[in-house]
């Protein structure tokens, strides 16, 4: 195995502590007879552990090896690689060096580990590669990665000869992409200095536009808006306001499912975090991605200040935000920073250029090209929405009439209309239908 690794060319920026050197390193001085049998085994087992590690991480099942070096290969990031995500296969020299590692990569896939089994009275490689998962919720994994690269493993398994195995792994950066940006959906920044900047959020839900019942023109705005983005034309930042529980946050969540095949990623970012952007968008700004920051519940006291970044990255800066970067932000706020009455009467205010300081304020709403407002339903309207959730929900028995009796119970005691608030009534009933049954 020593002999495959060290001859890899574009692939060598696998990282030396990775399950594939270290195990690599392992088999070297195996075969070289320098170790202690005892002392090997147990440095194995060590790399089974973290390779078991992974594998629980991001779902894999069946060959956990063959996995394993889809993942490296999914996941590593290279000017080859990011230019095949852009273009897929391309003509070059470095396709000679690509096809060198592609076929070291394919050894290794093959690779027999029954003699050091046999050598060291183990079976754990034989485990790992007819591997039977425990099924785990998607909570708990990365579903996103896990299927692409058991895809890919399952492709590179398939592929006959050399020029087909260069078809599969460019044909799937072109598909999918590359490293974190390319097998997942959303990110987060990371609090941690000491860690990197954007980390990916494992589990995003699955819901859909279609989840939201009514506000058709408000979700038409948006992905009017948002299409207009994916495909290059141009397009603005967006706010969606109105009253709390009306679907603002579900919106954009949908969107990026609806989207994410077509490249659109998104970043959620907090206001303590908004120092920052600046590194955030020079991270991203020259990837094959369409980029959403999304800021949610977004709103300022009088004494906060952080908006100005906000208000410097939108509009304003000496560097333009890139083409492939917009931001999405949800508030309860119209104008997004608290307004107070003495805002209103100049004659009471002890600033001199009072109307300087309210334009000020106003200014950072007004840097949102689209504002989609998003307000309570009327009774009916919330009566409606209840009806159509309700449906969606086999396991409810109940009257239209007493529906609506109990749905108006609920509203007068869980904060008024809203979609909200009809889907936890829903909610709740078909949790006590499923105790009934």
């Amino acid at each position: 195995m020593y002999e495959l690794t060290s001859k890899l060319i574009i692939y060598r920026s696998i990282g030396k502590d990775s399950i594939l050197y270290r195990l690599s390193d392992i088999f070297r001085r195996f075969h070289g007879g320098d170790y202690n049998k005892e002392g090997l085994t147990a440095e194995i087992l060590d790399e089974v552990n973290r390779l078991l590690d992974v594998a629980t991480t991001y779902g894999f099942n069946h060959n956990l090896w063959h996995n394993y070096l889809a993942y490296l290969l999914a996941m590593t990031e290279t000017p080859f690689t990011l230019v095949s995500e852009k273009v897929g296969a391309n003509e070059g020299s470095v396709n000679r060096f690509a096809k060198n590692d592609f076929a070291i990569f394919r050894q290794l896939f093959d690779y027999d580990f029954s003699y050091i089994e046999e050598e060291l009275g183990i079976n754990c490689f034989s485990v790992l590669e007819n591997y039977s998962a425990v099924v785990k919720k998607e909570q708990i994994y990365n579903k996103s990665v896990s299927e692409k690269v058991q895809e890919l493993s399952a492709s590179i398994e398939g592929a006959k000869t050399e020029d087909e195995l260069y078809a599969v792994i460019t044909d799937f950066y072109r598909r999918y992409g590359v490293g974190k940006f390319g097998l997942n959906k959303a990110f987060r920044v990371n609090d941690d200095p000491e860690g990197e900047l954007l980390v990916p959020i494992t589990n995003t839900g699955d819901m859909v536009l279609s989840d939201l019942v009514g506000y058709e023109a408000q979700k038409k705005k948006l992905t009017d808006n948002t299409e207009a983005f994916l495909h290059g034309r141009r397009a603005n930042n967006v706010l969606l306001y109105g009253d709390a529980g009306t679907g603002k946050s579900t919106s954009i969540k949908a969107i990026l499912n609806q989207y994410y095949s077509e490249g659109l990623r998104m970043i959620e970012v907090y206001k303590h975090q908004f120092k920052d952007l600046s590194r955030i968008i020079n991270e991203i700004k020259n990837r094959n991605y369409r980029f959403i920051i999304y800021m949610d519940d977004l709103s300022f006291e009088e004494f906060e200040t952080d908006y100005k970044y906000l208000k410097a990255v939108i509009e304003g800066g000496l560097e333009p935000r890139p083409e492939n970067v917009l931001i999405y932000a949800t508030s309860n706020r119209r104008h997004l920073i608290r307004e107070t009455w003495s805002d209103k009467q100049d004659a009471d205010s002890a600033d001199i250029h009072h109307n300087d300081t309210v334009q000020e304020k106003l200014s950072l709403s007004a840097r949102f090209g689209v504002s989609i407002g998003y307000f309570r339903p009327s009774p009916q309207e919330y009566y409606t929405i209840v009806e159509e959730l309700a449906k969606r929900y086999p396991e409810i028995h109940i009257s239209e009439e007493e529906l609506k009796k109990q749905a108006n119970i609920w509203e007068m005691n869980h904060g008024g209309f809203s979609g909200r608030c009809a889907q936890q009534f829903i909610d709740y009933l078909a949790g006590e239908s499923g105790d009934r049954t």
